[in-house]
């Protein structure tokens, strides 16, 4: 599987070369059923026959299922990854059937961290025995964390053939000299938000493009790495319109007439779905998004979020009222949301999470447009062992009426709400919880300085500032990790080495930390429940501590 430095590294860098080799059964070259067999074989560990992939390493220890698929330890792009000294090589044809000896001298191909420059090219013969034997090219053993793999010969040529195509067609939005990106406004979405977010993406694109003076030709360092110092980054506005049933096709278009490196940022309203499936679907990475409402899909690999929004607020409600049930008498949780918001779909993840034998849940849907004049009628009937729960905007709860006697407890979304800023009326104040899936602000204040300051000096005006801030934050991670990728602009590696620098940040704007693995897509996990600590102001008072339900 993996390299180290000096001469071990080399020959753990053979063993990842060939794990990598199992990879390829993905191939589109292998025809017919091969590509779809392939790519279970390689990312979920299951062969042609629907039986587990096993291996064995030296020493006796097997490795089955999903714990053998290549994608575990090479990823799916095939350029590998690595985990403390330990590194584990690309197995991607392009590497292991040239001559080591042209690796650096191909502007071409992807250079990435564990390659070997100088060794001799596997053959399709060599490469089997690799898999199967654990031996590299030249004879010699590799190292115990490769797995040997006994494939039939129609596994194994099938597996080659997808190697040999792994990560080699042309990336769409990467030109000699441009990276293209898209940011994706839903017709729905805030407008005065929508250019806030704007404001902060065509700025920040400014200033990547600051020192940019022409296409650069690739550069040799001493140690052969080539690579272009220079590119400049464009951004694309993909504005949709219309019902959202038309809105994959719309990104479709949008693709095919502009196509972009990777979408980032972005801002919808009360549907994501159609722009989480077009990413999925056309293999572009979708970073970082402004949704209160994201798609929970973490089988999926190319959307990646901040955190899983009023979902996430569910599940800290959920747990709250798990704990409190016997100390506050509940016997009823009431709902209330507006029909066709965000909050129906976090009213329905707080009911499956409640599935208490004896504690009853119902619903209380407003009409759009008409939800303060009906707020009223959805808090009756409601008292003693009820606890109300509120999905609603920040005018619906600045027009709710008195407070029912005798409830037991009240909790609200906090995004949905505005957070500390939410117009809660002071009668409802000392009872509210609030779900906060956020840092607390005053914990906070040292990491905001660096977006608000970068506001500033640029006069960007701040006029919503979660949204400007996620935006700022998604752009910043982007940069980052694209300055680690030097000319290796391939989508999935993009989110590969997203997920492998994300940990490491400290400055993380309203989110305490940020971290992704694989088969993770919500970088923060947990939240706090919250009260006012007065009748009037925006200070808050955490009832719990940072919880990762």
């Amino acid at each position: 599987m993996a390299a180290t430095a000096g001469g071990v590294g080399a020959r753990l860098g053979r063993a990842a070369a060939v794990l990598l080799a199992l990879l390829p059964l993905l191939a589109p070259s292998a025809g017919g059923a091969a590509p779809a067999a392939g790519e279970r074989l390689y990312r979920e560990g299951v062969l042609p026959s629907g039986r587990s992939l096993q291996g064995r390493r030296e020493g006796g220890v097997g490795v089955e299922g999903a714990v053998a698929a290549c994608a575990t330890c090479h990823r799916r792009s095939g350029l590998g990854s690595w985990e403390g000294q330990i590194v584990i090589p690309p197995i991607i044809g392009r590497y292991l059937f040239r001559p080591g000896a042209r690796n650096v001298e191909d502007p071409d191909l992807p250079h990435v961290q564990g390659y070997v420059p100088h060794r001799d090219p596997y053959t399709d013969a060599t490469l089997a025995r690799a898999i199967r034997e654990g031996r590299d090219q030249s004879g010699r053993a590799l190292n115990y964390l490769m797995p040997r793999y006994q494939l039939d010969d129609a596994t194994m040529a099938s597996l080659i053939a997808y190697l040999k195509g792994l990560t080699s067609a042309p990336v769409p939005g990467v030109t000699r000299d441009t990276l293209h990106f898209a940011t994706v406004v839903t017709p729905d979405a805030d407008p005065i938000a929508r250019q806030g977010m704007l404001d902060v993406l065509q700025q920040f694109f400014a200033d990547k493009n600051v020192g940019y003076r022409g296409d650069s030709p690739a550069m040799q360092s001493t140690r052969g790495v080539m690579y272009r110092v220079n590119r400049k980054w464009q951004l694309h506005v993909w504005t949709l319109t219309g019902p959202a049933e038309t809105w994959e096709q719309q990104l479709r278009n949008h693709a095919a007439a502009t196509p972009v490196f990777a979408v980032l940022s972005g801002l919808g309203g009360r549907n994501w779905a159609p722009v989480h499936r077009f990413c999925e679907q056309a293999s572009l990475p979708c970073l970082l998004p402004n949704v209160d409402l994201p798609v929970a899909a973490e089988q999926d690999f190319y959307p990646v979020y901040f955190s899983r929004g009023v979902l996430l607020e569910a599940q800290l409600i959920a747990r709250q009222l798990a704990e409190q049930r016997q100390k506050l008498g509940l016997r009823r949780v009431v709902q209330v949301y507006e029909a066709g918001g965000v909050g129906a779909a976090a009213a329905g993840a707080l009911q499956a999470a409640l599935a208490i034998p004896g504690l009853e849940t119902v619903t209380r849907v407003l009409q759009p447009g008409s939800a303060r004049t009906g707020l009223g009628a959805a808090l009756g009937a409601t008292g003693a062992g009820d606890a109300l729960v509120l999905w609603l905007r920040p005018g619906d709860l600045a027009a709710l009426p008195a407070p029912p006697a005798g409830i037991s407890a009240v909790y609200l979304s906090g995004l949905m709400g505005k957070l500390e800023e939410a117009p809660l009326p002071a009668a409802w104040r000392g009872a509210a919880r609030m779900a906060y899936p956020l840092d607390l602000p005053e914990q906070r204040k040292v990491r905001m300085a660096f977006p608000l300051g970068w506001f500033n000096v640029r006069h960007i005006q701040v006029v919503d500032e979660r949204v400007q801030t996620d935006t700022y934050l998604a752009c910043v991670i982007l940069s980052e990790t694209v300055g680690h990728m030097l000319d290796s602009f391939v989508r999935d590696y993009l989110v590969e080495r997203l997920e492998s620098l994300l940990s490491h940040r400290l400055v993380n704007g309203y989110y305490p930390r940020l971290g992704l693995a694989p088969g993770q897509r919500f970088a923060s996990k947990g939240g706090y429940i919250v009260h006012f600590a007065k009748p009037e102001g925006t200070q808050l008072v955490a009832d719990t501590g940072w919880v990762v339900p």
